[in-house]
Formats: structure tokens, C-alpha cells, sequence
């Protein structure tokens, strides 16, 4: 235990000589990452970050499966990251993307959700289109400006180097050059998902994520995001990544508002 200690201290140094500020959250995951025996360590940590922008230098994952996730990403052209609230499935997919983007190794990020609220059928809702979509796209604007400048976040939106957009929008479309964030996607139907899956163009990347605990389509219609994980399971060029409840990283309350929950349903089932 004293040679473990020693170890986090000497990474602690070595960490902040470097450089990186560290907040708690990044310490309390180390040490419950040894305290559980795992070999990951406080460097391991931060040497695997990802650089967004100047407002924050860099994003790191806080548990195993994030930095398995993130290292998914890199390696496939098609990630399927599948788990509750709060695991950071979307928020480490767009710092992968903004990334991408500053290396340029894309030219633009587009990033859909399906508006299952208004069951896809935007024009009976009032104002124009960016009123009508936008409460459905709230949530993807939020972590876009978490990791760049609202300004410069905005410049790229208007010049359509970002694009956010209602899944409908994708139908009819090639999208080459691209990286891809489908949120929400149990909420897709089956004929979405597919239609989605055949967007993708050439030097293009998605990442598809969603909680199949937390589907509002109609009842009777299938889950595109659900049927997925058995027609391509078998495709070796596609990840699909797992996260739980140990997973949760907003904060203790709501990982204890998830394990709640999943009690309760294994219960009622």
C-alpha cells in the first residue's frame, strides 16, 4: 500500500510538472481506480487526453471504459458507444471530433439527433426551422461550446464547417471528409438507422450513441440503435462499447440515481 502511495504522489509530480491542472474528480478516479486493482495509473490517465481547443487544453477519460472508447474511435470508422446518462458516450465523441477537426485530418463535423419529440415532423411546430429544432439539438450545442469558444464555435456553425442538424436531415445525403455523432440513437427507428449507417462516405468517421433503458418511440416500433447491436455484432471494422453504472461521471448522485433505477427494473421484469 505505501509503494502504491508513493506511486500516485510521484505521478501527481510528474503530472504537474508537465503542466495539467488537475481537479479532484481526475485524483478521486486514480484512487478508486487502485483501491479496485486496477493498473491504470494517474499518468496513464492524462498522457491519454484529447486536445480540443484553447479554452480547455485537453479532455481525459476518468474510467477504463472511456479510455477503451476513446481508443475505439481512433482505430474504427464506425463506434457504437451504448450505456446510461452521465458516462460521457457523447461528450468524449465530440472532443474526438473537434479534434479531428484541428488536425485537420476532416473538414467538417456534423452532429444529429432524431427529434423524436415532434416525431420528426418539424413543420407543425411554431417559427422557423431554427426554432423548431433547436430545443431537440440543445443538448449537442452544450458540449460543442464546453470545448471551444462560443465565438469561434459559432463562425464554424454559420460557415457550415459544424453542422447540427434533426437526423431527417441526413436522408438523401453522402457525407465524405466527415466525422459523425448520431446522439440519442435509440430513439432512431429501424429504417433511420439504416439510412444513417449509409450516409457515410469516404475518409469518414461516426460514432452512434445511446441508453437502450431509455427509449420514447411509439410502442411497436424497433429501436434502431437495439437492432444494430445484432445485424452488425459481426463485422469485424465496427466497435461497440459498453458503459454501466461505474461508468457515471457527472457526479456520485446521479450514479446512484442510475444503480436506483436499474435495481428497480430488474425487480419489475
Amino acid at each position: 500500500m505505501i509503494t502504491t502511495a508513493e506511486k500516485l504522489i510521484n505521478d501527481l509530480r510528474y503530472i504537474s510538472a508537465k503542466g495539467y491542472n488537475l481537479k479532484p474528480e481526475d485524483i478521486r478516479y486514480a484512487v478508486n481506480s487502485i483501491a479496485s486493482g486496477s493498473e491504470t495509473s494517474l499518468k496513464d490517465l492524462f498522457l491519454n487526453n484529447i486536445p480540443v481547443s484553447s479554452k480547455r487544453r485537453f479532455i481525459i477519460p476518468k474510467t477504463e471504459t472511456q479510455r477503451l472508447y476513446i481508443d475505439a474511435i481512433k482505430k474504427y470508422d464506425i463506434v457504437i458507444g451504448i450505456g446510461p446518462a452521465g458516462t460521457g458516450k457523447t461528450y468524449l465523441a465530440m472532443a474526438m471530433a473537434i479534434n479531428a477537426l484541428l488536425k485537420k485530418q476532416i473538414s467538417r463535423i456534423v452532429l444529429a439527433r432524431p427529434a423524436i419529440e415532434a416525431g420528426e415532423k418539424l413543420g407543425f411546430l411554431p417559427g422557423d426551422l431554427y426554432e423548431k429544432v433547436n430545443p431537440y439539438l440543445r443538448p449537442l450545442y452544450d458540449a460543442l461550446f464546453d470545448m471551444m469558444e462560443a465565438e469561434k464555435a459559432a463562425k464554424l456553425i454559420e460557415s457550415g464547417v459544424i453542422e447540427i442538424a434533426p437526423l431527417a436531415f441526413m436522408r438523401g445525403r453522402t457525407l465524405n471528409d466527415s466525422f459523425i455523432i448520431l446522439d440519442e440513437a435509440q430513439n432512431t427507428t429501424s429504417e433511420q438507422m439504416k439510412m444513417y449507417l449509409t450516409r457515410l462516405g469516404f475518409n469518414s468517421k461516426t460514432v452512434i450513441t445511446g441508453d437502450v433503458t431509455q427509449i420514447d418511440l411509439p410502442s411497436g416500433k424497433t429501436s434502431g440503435l437495439i437492432e444494430i447491436t445484432k445485424i452488425l455484432e459481426d463485422i469485424e471494422d465496427i466497435s461497440f462499447v459498453h458503459f454501466s453504472d461505474k461508468d457515471v461521471v457527472r457526479r456520485k448522485l446521479v450514479q446512484k440515481i442510475v444503480k436506483a433505477y436499474e435495481k428497480y427494473e430488474k425487480r419489475s421484469s
